[in-house]
């Protein structure tokens, strides 16, 4: 098919029979025609053609690229191939994150002319504070997330690895959700603790008379799980007889119950998760090689806290929420500030436990400094702080427009009276460019 210096009107009126939102855009990021789908989704349906892709979905006056976002038009440029990202877009129904699939169009010389962009929202996150799925906005967290969106769809079988407390079993929940087994059972399986025999009967059930104590027939996880997902949490504390039983059932996607001589064939797709280092485990002789190749076909690390600090605030507004659900509460700044200087050896999980303290010895309508643990009081205002904020998170990223130097950016700080979001699109930046800039400025 040629393609001239514009699009084909069968390449327009193809892109109206698909279901999913898609636009035409050219080189220069200019869309030149959306599907019916697209439309439904943004915010100004009726005043698209001619406009930007990026002001469109970003609200940002320049590139995702040069706003401190990764641009899946300049990646393809650069390429020459189809590139996915997800991104955090303005949609009719607020901020979505969602997975964007872009391809290039190539003219009759071999150049790409225009770009074709699908987008699929990916529901199991969220932007903005929310009482349930994955929050977060920064780098870390969004590649992680991209990690997220691309193994979902497939059944490869996901190691999910993280210290303790970053939230393990929600990205499960969330791969199971975003997954086709979506309608069938998540089952969670804690491996920590449990006895070799008591392991294999929770894992696989028994047969009446199997032990005793065993006076009737009782399904195992891997039974109820069927046709669904199966998350086995802390993988690395699974004893070395029982590794070569779950082996079994991993290669063979068959199981027999204890005591029984029937084999039953399992419809599983599994997602690990440990804090140990497993191949550490395999060289010690504690964890089997061929089990760990078998759980680690697709892994995901999951940063700690102390690496996405700018979604502290996001996830202490969303916490108090859950913690706190009938209260209205709010953080003063000086408690907000305390919260960002720490760096939570415990992630997540000790941020919940701080605000639920906090909210209980909290009487008015805002967590203060006084309500936060003597650690974190003691360390919010350090002299280094500042320092130790940004050898954690390394120099801030080059500004998209205008390279505003420190001075600019405290007046604009100062004159400003509306939303950081609105500052940053203002200034050309990205939230967390502008948010990482305002933690340099102290």
């Amino acid at each position: 098919m040629s393609i001239g210096p514009h699009p084909l009107p069968e390449l327009v009126s193809f892109l109206d029979t698909l279901p999913e939102p898609h636009i035409l855009c050219d080189r220069n990021y200019r869309i030149l025609a959306a599907n019916g789908a697209y439309r439904a989704k943004c915010e100004r349906p009726d005043d698209l053609i001619g406009r930007r892709c990026y002001e469109v979905s970003h609200h940002y006056p320049v590139p995702c690229d040069q706003a401190g976002e990764s641009c899946p038009l300049a990646r393809s440029l650069q390429s020459g191939q189809r590139e996915r990202v997800v991104h955090l877009h303005h949609t009719a129904g607020g901020e979505r994150y969602e997975n964007i699939e872009l391809s290039p169009i190539r003219d009759r010389g071999g150049e790409i002319a225009f770009f074709i962009e699908k987008l699929e929202p990916l529901p199991v996150a969220r932007g903005v504070a929310a009482d349930q799925g994955l929050i977060g906005r920064a780098p870390a967290f969004l590649a992680m997330l991209e990690l997220v969106a691309r193994v979902a769809p497939s059944e490869a079988s996901v190691l999910l690895q993280g210290e303790s407390g970053t939230g393990k079993e929600l990205v499960a929940q969330a791969i199971h959700e975003a997954s086709r087994r979506t309608d069938r059972p998540f089952v969670a399986v804690d491996c920590s603790g449990l006895t070799e025999t008591l392991f294999e009967s929770e894992l696989f059930g028994h047969e009446r008379g199997a032990f005793t104590g065993a006076t009737t027939r009782k399904s195992g996880l891997v039974e109820v799980a069927s046709g669904g997902t199966l998350f086995l949490d802390e993988l690395g504390d699974i004893p070395l007889a029982m590794q070569v039983k779950l082996l079994r059932l991993l290669e063979t996607g068959t199981y027999r119950r204890v005591g029984g001589t029937e084999l039953i064939r399992a419809d599983i797709r599994l997602v690990s998760a440990t804090h140990r280092p497993l191949k550490a485990l395999v060289e010690k002789g504690q964890f089997r090689q061929d089990l760990f190749y078998r759980v680690n076909a697709f892994p995901i690390s999951l940063p700690p806290l102390r690496h996405r600090q700018e979604d502290i605030p996001l996830l202490a507004e969303a916490l108090l929420k859950r913690v706190a659900p009938e209260r209205p509460l709010g953080i003063a700044a000086d408690a907000l500030d305390c919260l960002l200087a720490y760096d939570y050896p415990g992630n997540v999980r000790e941020l919940r436990n701080i605000l639920e303290r906090a909210s209980l010895l909290c009487d008015g309508e805002a967590l203060q400094r006084r309500h936060l643990p003597e650690e974190l009081q003691l360390g919010g205002f350090g002299g280094d702080a500042p320092a130790e904020a940004e050898t954690r998170n390394g120099p801030h990223m080059p500004l998209g427009r205008g390279q505003l130097n420190d001075a600019q950016l405290r007046a604009a700080l100062q004159s400003h009276r509306g939303s950081r979001k609105a500052l940053a699109s203002q200034l050309g930046m990205s939230e967390r460019t502008l948010y990482r800039r305002i933690k340099e400025l102290g």
